[in-house]
């Protein structure tokens, strides 16, 4: 009996630490080729929802696996980054041409990414993975604790996960 308790007491724990899911905020944008992205039109797939700016070196190498996933995946996954000011709609162009990305660049101008974030600022770039349902299920920020991340397989780990039925577990 006791160790039934302590069983449930324990696994309370570990899902307080994780938590709790939430939905992941609507938003429509427009993307650099003049059309409109609304992520409910991506409902029943997985979502991947960075953060970035243009004139970040992270972001720019972090493009990289993006683009890479992008062709792992097709249209399995869904990859939408999100540029705020002081980036505009020209130096988006430019960074989506000269990077050839194959997934929509975004302009914000802050309300979508306060409604993720819910933070005063934001270190870049920043990932949200979002199942079929629309829940968010983890998020990452760049950093040395996340190199698997934004450098190695993880992500594509993680994604594998939410596409074979099995939950990422939040962070």
């Amino acid at each position: 009996m006791i160790q039934r308790i302590v069983a449930a007491l324990l696994c309370g724990a570990a899902l307080y630490g994780a938590g709790p899911l939430r939905r992941a905020p609507g938003f429509c944008l427009i993307d650099t080729a003049g059309q409109w992205q609304d992520l409910a039109d991506y409902r029943g797939k997985v979502v991947l929802v960075e953060f970035m700016k243009t004139e970040c070196p992270h972001c720019a190498s972090f493009s990289t696996v993006l683009i890479a996933l992008k062709l792992k995946y097709g249209e399995r996954l869904a990859i939408l980054a999100v540029a705020n000011p002081p980036d505009n709609p020209q130096t988006m162009l430019q960074f989506a041409n000269g990077h050839k990305l194959t997934y929509p660049l975004l302009f914000d101008q802050g309300q979508m990414a306060a409604s993720y974030v819910r933070t005063q600022s934001i270190d870049l770039p920043t990932v949200y993975l979002i199942d079929g349902h629309g829940m968010i299920r983890n998020s990452w920020t760049d950093s040395v604790l996340t190199k698997d991340i934004f450098e190695g397989s993880g992500l594509s780990r993680e994604i594998d996960k939410l596409l074979t039925g099995g939950a990422a577990p939040k962070k």
